[in-house]
């Protein structure tokens, strides 16, 4: 019995450790590298609580080792899948009629164990199975996916008490309750927070989850959901479903009990599910909530009147960190001749820095794509951009998939500015530049804009603050996330709510009370303490 009003504790944001020499928390996850690196782990299905082996299994590797087996993991079939909807369908009524409150403490417990126990655990996970560098995962594995936690409950609280106004004689209230039905969550493989805001939103909001990881992120995944266990998540809320995409999904997708989709990945896929799920519509019990994040062709665009090394800063972390695999990394750069060459030879030097390696070597700023397809998708743009007469390669050009799937850092320096690697999204560490003349401002704003189809991230560079507006106006629909001295990556939940609209998603911002108002169905209830009783109205009186 909860006789109380409840407010949970003010969020923060989880403080970045430095991983420095010395440091304590660089000898704790470099003993937890070694403890994960000489295990293989055997990952199951986990649908209603139970541990679920298929015996069809796939191999998870590191990405810049690619013979070191990580683990192996069990592929569900159309039994299973249906299994874990079963689960979810059986969960539901406890958890949605769980108090907020309990919902909320499960989630914080879940944020305090990562800042402690998890973090290293989950900060491997990540590096070994992901190829990202310490920092990187700390940003992602544990900052942000803590700061999910603190920050929906905190959201869920806020949406719970708006309420309507109410007469004397009546109480109006609003009911925020689940879907009804289950939530489909399919996550991408570059962000271990991704993966874990995707099933847990919908989750906090009192719904139940059928979750689709990426198989190239399976084993921080999987250390998630070891993570919900001891967090106290009960058993059946989130289901836990590697496998074939496309199986999966369109045995998710015919379900009539299908509530709501949360997604992140590729803008085809999207597509596809959606127009699947429009010509199901017949099925389902509602219209379902389809919530995704997309793709991207994220852009810096810097303005003569910019700070030079702040620019050049921007391009390289923005496009190289995370070897360019994050969702917001710049793609593509517009930079005014009056500043190119200074420009030129700062990125350049930049460049020059950067030390490509296994992710175990703390020195290495930069580590491997993520798989196969990747590596050889990015060498066929590199390999364009090579024999193209309208393209050269600035610095970089050269992968090596004998090891690891490394890549280097490139930079495409083109004079078309439709040349293919400026429109289409790669999803690598490729980097293209288009010099614009000073003149031409407002041409090259409009080429800016309608270049890609996607509107995800984009940045501008300038000092002039008439510029900086103008620049800000006309480049109003280009990005969902748009920075002005900064460079594009690297929104903070609480601070900077994440989303793109275009082909680059629905825009829902992730890390607000926007995205978690989706999972709901409000109910409005009405009140009254002194009801009528007859038909009598004023103006019905005889004069």
């Amino acid at each position: 019995m909860s006789n109380a009003i409840f407010s949970l504790p003010t969020p923060h944001n989880e403080p970045i450790l430095s991983y420095a020499p010395g440091s304590k928390e660089r000898a704790l996850l470099k003993a937890e590298l070694e403890r994960q690196s000489a295990v293989e782990l055997d990952i199951p299905l986990i649908i209603g609580g139970k541990e679920v082996r298929t015996g069809r299994t796939k191999a998870a590797v590191c990405p810049h080792d690619h013979q070191h087996v990580l683990a192996r993991y069990h592929e569900a079939g159309e039994t299973e899948v249906r299994m874990a909807i079963d689960a979810a369908m059986a969960a539901k009524k406890d958890w949605e009629a769980t108090p907020w409150e309990d919902r909320a403490a499960v989630f914080h417990k879940a944020a305090s164990l990562i800042s402690s126990k998890y973090r290293y655990i989950l900060n491997a996970a990540t590096m070994l199975g992901q190829s990202k560098s310490a920092f990187q995962a700390e940003i992602d594995s544990t900052c942000e996916a803590a700061d999910f936690f603190r920050f929906n409950t905190k959201f869920m609280e806020e949406i719970y008490r708006q309420q309507p106004q109410s007469d004397p004689q009546v109480w109006n209230r609003m009911q925020f309750r689940a879907l009804e039905g289950f939530v489909f969550a399919v996550t991408p493989f570059n962000f271990t927070a991704i993966a874990a805001n995707l099933p847990t939103a919908p989750a906090m909001m009192g719904n139940t989850v059928v979750w689709k990881p990426a198989s190239t992120s399976v084993v921080s995944n999987y250390y998630l959901m070891q993570l919900y266990k001891e967090a106290g998540l009960p058993d059946g809320v989130i289901n836990f479903l590697p496998g074939r995409g496309s199986m999966i999904g369109k045995l998710v997708i015919e379900d009539p009990n299908l509530a709501g989709l949360h997604f992140t990945g590729s803008t085809g896929v999207f597509n596809d599910m959606w127009k699947t799920i429009g010509n199901n519509l017949d099925r389902y019990r509602a219209y379902p909530r389809l919530v995704g994040e997309t793709g991207g062709k994220d852009y810096i665009f810097v303005h003569a009147s910019a700070d030079v090394e702040a620019a050049a800063s921007a391009i390289v972390r923005a496009g190289f960190e995370y070897q360019g695999q994050k969702c917001s990394a710049c793609s593509r750069v517009y930079a005014p001749a009056s500043l190119w060459a200074e420009l030129k030879k700062r990125v350049l030097e930049l460049m020059a820095g950067i030390r490509m390696g296994d992710v175990r070597d703390f020195r290495n700023f930069f580590n491997a794509v993520i798989d196969e397809p990747a590596f050889d998708s990015t060498m066929k743009y590199i390999e364009l951009a090579k024999q193209a007469p309208d393209a050269e390669i600035l610095v970089g050009g050269k992968g090596d998939k004998s090891k690891g799937y490394f890549i280097e850092p490139t930079i495409i320096l083109t004079t078309n500015p439709k040349f293919v690697s400026m429109e289409e999204e790669i999803f690598a560490p490729v980097v293209t530049v288009y010099v614009y003349d000073d003149a031409k401002l407002d041409e090259t704003l409009r080429l800016l804009d309608e270049t890609s189809p996607y509107a995800l991230t984009g940045a501008i560079f300038a000092t002039d603050r008439y510029v900086i507006n103008h620049l800000t106006e006309a480049l109003a629909n280009s990005a969902g996330n748009f920075y002005i001295n900064d460079k594009c990556t690297g929104a903070v939940v609480g601070h900077q709510p994440f989303g793109g609209a275009r082909t680059s998603g629905t825009n829902d911002k992730a890390g607000s009370f926007l995205n978690l108002v989706r999972w709901t169905s409000p109910r409005t209830i009405k009140e009254s303490f002194t009801p009528p009783y007859d038909l009598r109205f004023p103006f019905l009186e005889a004069e």
